[in-house]
């Protein structure tokens, strides 16, 4: 990306900025941009804003610690608009929610990030294992159980599709997904991983 071919003119210097989560697709927040905020970002590896009201460059997360970790940054087609992807570290949002479109009563994801939620409940269930926790048990039993699970869900799933009503199909289906990202979990592999083997597949 060539910083000088954007469309700086357009509004006065400055380019918004929508910040999206790299690993599940939330978009996170809306910022401003001016070459040396860009600049600052690409250097960094922390995203960057010019404050319009402070009229001055802001990293977010410089007081609370909650950045934002560059992964990647695209223009859009007219080059007035910029896509960051990144990696939240904590809360986006300044009133503590995980983004700025959140509410105290529901997060604003697309559907299928859901399951980066789940696997991230599960990798802290096996870095805390808490009493009374199904995933806990599964990881005490070790990796011969939980694959025995995998493969009994997986039976189960297949009965289901040729037996079963579409509510049992589905309910089996999230039986053997779960147990599947607690298998992944127990090998210390993730979502991430097993969606870049389907990526290359899908390229072939």
């Amino acid at each position: 990306m060539n910083i000088e071919n954007l469309a700086w003119e357009k509004m006065g210097g400055m380019i918004p900025a929508i910040v999206q989560d790299f690993f599940d697709g939330r978009v996170l927040m809306q910022g401003y941009m001016n070459t040396e905020a860009l600049e600052t970002t690409l250097e960094t590896g922390k995203v960057t804003f010019w404050s319009r009201s402070r009229d001055e460059l802001w990293t977010k997360g410089e007081t609370s610690g909650n950045t934002l970790d560059l992964v990647d940054v695209h223009p859009d087609c007219d080059s007035d608009c910029l896509l960051i992807r990144a990696v939240p570290e904590g809360p986006t949002c300044h009133l503590g929610m995980n983004t700025c479109f959140d509410d105290e009563k529901d997060q604003v994801m697309p559907e299928l990030a859901f399951l980066t939620k789940l696997e991230s409940v599960i990798a802290q269930r096996d870095d805390d294992r808490p009493e009374g926790s199904y995933t806990t048990k599964l990881l005490d039993e070790g990796i011969k159980r939980i694959a025995q699970k995998v493969g009994e869900e997986g039976v189960e799933t297949a009965l289901a599709a040729v037996a079963g009503e579409d509510e049992e199909l589905l309910n089996e289906s999230a039986d053997l997904l779960f147990h599947l990202l607690v298998l992944l979990r127990s090998r210390k592999l993730e979502l991430g991983s097993l969606v870049e083997v389907l990526r290359q597949r899908h390229g072939v």
